[in-house]
């Protein structure tokens, strides 16, 4: 039996979620490992492997007409591996923005199911709407709040960070729709079916993770 795009998306979540639960285990009993840290550069740069082999499959002409565009991103995401390796040796912190960037993207899929709307930026996604944007800010600002009362340490400023990693996350979504419409394709690739690629489920790192380096530098 064929599993509908949405039945793939759940379990392929679950999956994820799963390795994510080892992930933290071996952070937790086994912190010489360095597990979140060499996991989440290894995500960047299959991110990376796999914008590059999407551009090298780009029509000629239409690679040159972006090229410099396709090359800066590139050379943000290298920017973006250097800040996993820092931020990764943060567990705990990443832990906070995963769970925020997972709330964020998970509010506003389902706000922008539900409520539907005025689009953001229909030329760059066709998807993305206004009640989806808020949406996402709201969950991912209970996200937070959500963190902060798990590592008992439930100070104002959460609130402030849910709204700014959920914001920041959000248009990390917008800048790889913006690159996928200039390459012509819907998904960087089919690894996690039902999200696409992995860039496809992991964009809200690309402007959080260098951000959140340079503040705890």
């Amino acid at each position: 039996m064929k599993l509908s795009n949405t039945s793939l998306r759940v379990v392929t979540s679950v999956a994820m979620l799963a390795v994510l639960a080892l992930v933290f285990v071996l952070e937790m009993y086994f912190p010489k490992i360095h597990a979140v840290r060499w996991v989440s550069m290894l995500i960047v740069l299959g991110s990376i492997v796999e914008t590059i082999l999407c551009f090298c499959k780009t029509k000629a002409e239409e690679f040159q007409k972006h090229s410099m565009t396709f090359v800066l991103f590139v050379m943000w995401l290298i920017f973006v591996l250097f800040s996993a390796y820092f931020v990764g040796s943060r567990p705990w912190i990443m832990l906070g923005l995963l769970m925020i960037i997972v709330g964020a993207d998970t509010g506003a899929w389902l706000c922008g199911k539900i409520f539907g709307g005025d689009k953001m930026w229909e030329k760059v996604s066709e998807h993305k709407t206004w009640s989806g944007q808020i949406g996402g800010i709201v969950c991912g600002t209970l996200m937070a709040l959500l963190y902060g009362w798990i590592v008992k340490d439930a100070r104002p400023e959460l609130i402030l960070t849910g709204i700014s990693v959920a914001l920041l996350s959000q248009y990390g979504d917008l800048t790889t729709s913006f690159i996928k419409r200039r390459l012509g394709i819907k998904d960087f690739s089919n690894l996690l079916p039902g999200h696409g690629g992995i860039l496809d489920r992991f964009d809200g790192w690309i402007y959080v993770l260098p951000v959140f380096w340079l503040i705890i530098k």
